[in-house]
């Protein structure tokens, strides 16, 4: 069926409602906007579904949300999970109320009980909930950080991590078949209600996940020494606000500052162009706000709390940005010193991180002799370590990180949790602060003693059909015209995750590397330099991550600036 047949089956059917062919009147004139939307179906990937709000196939609405859970149910049907249930919780965006309940819905008419959440909630309480229950499964209506027009459907697994191999391919293989909206099925609330299928939680999965959070505090007495300590944070009119000023409230935390334009959920994002923590702008009234009471540190969390953003004051007064890769490295190195102190560290202790994300962290656990162990970009993937060490009784996690702004400690989430991650922060903060120091000082007496790191994610947004062929030239191009150099860096060593293999490009030895096949180009560069190609999973961009190491901060940017500059002018 070609995309303008599908256009007028939505048209004409009687199974589609008044809005939604209402609205697609309303492009009738638009040929290249009914080919968007029509020319293929919505994906689902990996992790679930994202995608611009609206009406069809290649749109989030409630028909393809139904019909992405239709295959989430025959799946779990297979696997003779529907007594265990689905957990559901949604965030702050256009329709997730909407999203959620008919997630709920569908699974009911299939028999399936569902555990939903009565107000928008974050993505890594979602995460506990699953475990918390004893569910089969989990579903987290979120688009993340993206922009407001967007949303999405992520699912999780009985371990209460996103899906991986191989629940995913099969979840995708299962959505695949559905191809007709006739075999959707959905069902009244109130029958679902009656017959025991549709259940509305209570507050204990609240209080059992902010305690949990609490937990992860190392050393209380740092926050009473340094009680003077200023915070300033804004949940970017996301899920944040409730779970971070309890927390943060129950710890002693005494001089807590909300940025009130931005306390209130509000998917349309009003006070932002992007609801993004790791941009700049997204901090312009918090940073308003941190001046008025000269705050020493400010945080932003996205719109589903699992990412989390950091400006801090240095003693001139000025405010500095944290990038993920620092915020993480930061906090890795006070839980394996403090742990080490106290004698809590576990022997078999474990850190994961991610292929693209900052080479200082391997240093800092070398220093505390704790395994550190790599995965695939995607913190789903940081979150099935702890899977893999419960069944083989390998090793214990300690902390997780990513670039991407994502880090967890403990395992009570098997996702990143900006929540933690920010109390955690406090207190590295506090700990600093009592001995007189700024984050910014600790973050430079870390590089003294490590070396000086810098990172940087530049990518180039490529919208639509063409804008998706175009990734895949660029990605094929450089898999079948290999680098000698980008810029000045020498190339040393190139590892495909596509095929699995990593060439030496000094003696043409090719290894095999042991991680499951994905769509990245890495590249080894002469002085501890490096960098990474990628087409993003959740957004139309392709990335390029990058990092580079010298002997101070101000050193290491300039390489990576020029680093950047190499990448770009391949890319184009």
């Amino acid at each position: 069926m070609t995309y303008k047949e599908k256009y007028e089956l939505w048209l004409t059917s009687d199974y589609f409602d008044e809005d939604t062919k209402n609205e697609l009147r309303a492009i009738a004139e638009d040929e290249k906007e009914i080919e968007d939307r029509f020319y293929k179906g919505l994906e689902f990937g990996t992790g679930g579904l994202r995608g611009m709000i609206g009406a069809g196939e290649n749109r989030m609405n409630i028909y393809t949300v139904r019909k992405a859970t239709q295959g989430l149910a025959n799946y779990i049907i297979e696997e003779k999970g529907q007594g265990k249930g689905v957990a559901i919780a949604y965030d702050s965006r256009i329709m997730s109320w909407e999203f959620a309940k008919e997630t709920a819905l569908c699974l009911n008419a299939n028999g399936i009980k569902t555990f939903i959440f009565p107000s928008l909630r974050p993505t890594p309480e979602l995460s506990y909930a699953v475990r918390c229950l004893g569910c089969i499964a989990g579903v987290v209506i979120t688009a993340s950080h993206n922009p407001s027009q967007y949303n999405g459907y992520k699912v999780y697994w009985e371990d209460g991590g996103q899906i991986t191999p191989p629940h995913d391919k099969n979840i995708m293989n299962q959505v695949a078949l559905v191809t007709g909206y006739d075999v959707v099925k959905t069902m009244d609330e109130e029958q679902a209600v009656k017959q025991d299928l549709y259940h509305v939680l209570g507050d204990d999965i609240d209080r059992g996940y902010f305690a949990e959070v609490k937990k992860q505090v190392i050393n209380p007495a740092v926050i009473k020494e340094a009680n003077d300590l200023k915070i300033v944070y804004t949940p970017l009119h996301g899920t944040g606000l409730v779970p971070v000023t309890t927390v943060l409230k129950e710890l002693g935390f005494e001089n807590v500052y909300v940025v009130e334009e931005q306390a209130e959920p509000d998917g349309r994002f009003p006070t932002v162009k992007y609801p993004n923590p790791e941009e700049e702008s997204a901090f312009e009234l918090a940073l308003k706000l941190a001046k008025e009471k000269e705050a020493d540190i400010v945080m932003a969390t996205d719109p589903d709390a699992d990412r989390l953003g950091l400006f801090v004051k240095t003693k001139k007064g000025e405010y500095i940005s944290f990038n993920g890769n620092m915020i993480g490295t930061i906090i890795a190195d006070y839980i394996l010193r403090e742990k080490s102190e106290n004698g809590t560290l576990p022997a078999n202790a474990a850190v994961v991180s991610t292929i693209v994300t900052t080479d200082m962290v391997k240093a800092v656990c070398k220093r505390y002799g704790v395994k550190f162990i790599e995965t695939l970009t995607g913190f789903k993937y940081v979150g099935e370590q702890i899977k893999f060490f419960e069944r083989d009784n390998s090793y214990e996690f300690v902390f997780g990180m990513e670039e991407s702004y994502g880090c967890l400690a403990g395992t009570y989430a098997r996702d990143k949790d900006a929540c933690s991650t920010l109390t955690l922060l406090c207190e590295v903060a506090a700990y600093y602060k009592s001995r007189g120091m700024s984050l910014w000082d600790g973050m430079q007496e870390l590089y003294e003693s490590y070396g000086a790191y810098a990172e940087k994610l530049s990518y180039i947004v490529l919208q639509g059909k063409d804008g998706l062929a175009r990734i895949g030239e660029i990605m094929a191009k450089l898999r079948e015209e290999p680098l000698n150099a980008i810029g000045e860096f020498k190339v040393l060593a190139v590892t495909d995750y596509k095929t699995g293999e990593r060439l030496d490009c000094n003696t043409l030895a090719v290894s095999k590397v042991d991680l499951p096949a994905s769509d990245v180009l890495y590249y080894e560069l002469q002085g501890d330099a490096w960098c990474a190609v990628r087409p993003s999973g959740t957004e139309p961009k392709i990335k390029f991550y990058m990092g580079t190491k010298a002997y101070t901060y101000e050193e290491a940017q300039a390489l990576t600036k020029k680093l950047d500059a190499g990448l770009m002018a391949l890319a184009n």
